[in-house]
């Protein structure tokens, strides 16, 4: 009960620590666009194990496909949020497939329960691709804060053993993907205050401490822990045969330090090439918010996705 209570605190100071009525006009605006797209299937199941493994399809109007298929996770800091389409919805009718995904949240299942079920929900994808007019060996992961980080991590991980639950579903199927959108997601965690300060930000988040949400995630404070802190970072798997990247960052993010992505995609850079990444810091922006949902900001991401996918 004191670590639920905890995480119910910690949950609405990043909730109140975002633009609330950017964020109430996006899910008005998004649910608009869900009642209005003709081709979908909502909560189907992908896992065996909790409630919320569940999935939303979501195609475009026209065309048979197969279509390339975004898989978009949520973020809430791994304890809050639920599966929706996110800003790949703004162009559900470019050609793609939108799959959105839930996953079970800290408070429930520790790591690696979360990288388990994006990977069962890859997989349930691929096995189920010719029903949903899906193309199977175009998938793109697309996630936002905690939703950005098990997006980078599927990226890193698509070959780790270790990180794949076969018991969960599919094990015929493969968990790789061929893109990633991470949008401000944290990766290295113990570095995470240290970066906050250096940034000069206001209000920045401790993390190294038993309530944070990197914490929680991982069942321990991360400074005592940090075997753990290496297993959920997505840099400790990049290979060279990891798939192209696209990431940005807010330069001043109080919650996740935009040094988390830069080192991030630095190392991408050295292991996979300069021509597999792209890295942009928005200058003025926060955590999240109208900047990075801006139409040409969507549109930049959709054309690092067609130079990939199409």
């Amino acid at each position: 009960m004191k670590r639920l209570k905890k995480c119910i605190v910690r949950g609405l100071i990043l909730f109140f620590a975002m633009d609330l009525a950017s964020l109430f006009s996006q899910q008005l605006s998004q649910t608009n666009q869900v009642n209005q797209i003709k081709r979908k299937w909502l909560d189907l199941a992908y896992g065996n194990l909790g409630e919320r493994e569940k999935l939303d399809i979501y195609l475009p109007d026209e065309g048979e496909g197969p279509f390339p298929v975004i898989i978009y996770i949520h973020g809430g800091a791994w304890m809050g949020g639920s599966k929706n389409p996110g800003a790949a919805l703004e162009e559900i009718n470019r050609g793609y497939a939108i799959v959105a995904v839930g996953y079970t949240l800290s408070q429930e299942a520790i790591f690696p329960r979360q990288i388990y079920e994006i990977k069962a929900a890859i997989r349930w994808v691929r096995a189920h691709a010719k029903q949903y007019h899906i193309d199977p060996n175009k998938i793109a992961l697309w996630g936002d804060s905690a939703g950005g980080h098990l997006s980078s991590l599927g990226g890193t991980t698509g070959d780790v053993e270790e990180l794949e639950d076969l018991s969960m579903g599919n094990p015929d199927q493969s968990s790789r993907v061929q893109a990633v959108v991470d949008w401000y997601g944290p990766t290295d965690f113990l570095k995470m205050d240290v970066q906050l300060e250096a940034s000069g930000v206001a209000n920045p988040m401790q993390h190294s401490v038993e309530d944070s949400p990197e914490s929680l995630l991982l069942g321990g404070m991360i400074t005592e822990v940090p075997e753990r802190v290496k297993a959920v970072n997505p840099e400790t798997y990049i290979s060279p045969d990891d798939p192209p990247f696209f990431i940005q960052h807010g330069k001043v993010d109080n919650l996740v330090p935009y040094q988390q992505s830069q080192n991030f995609a630095a190392q991408l850079v050295r292991i996979i090439g300069k021509e597999k990444v792209t890295f942009e810091l928005l200058e003025g922006a926060g955590h999240g918010g109208p900047a990075f949902s801006t139409p040409d900001n969507i549109k930049k991401v959709f054309g690092f996705l067609d130079k990939v996918l199409k």
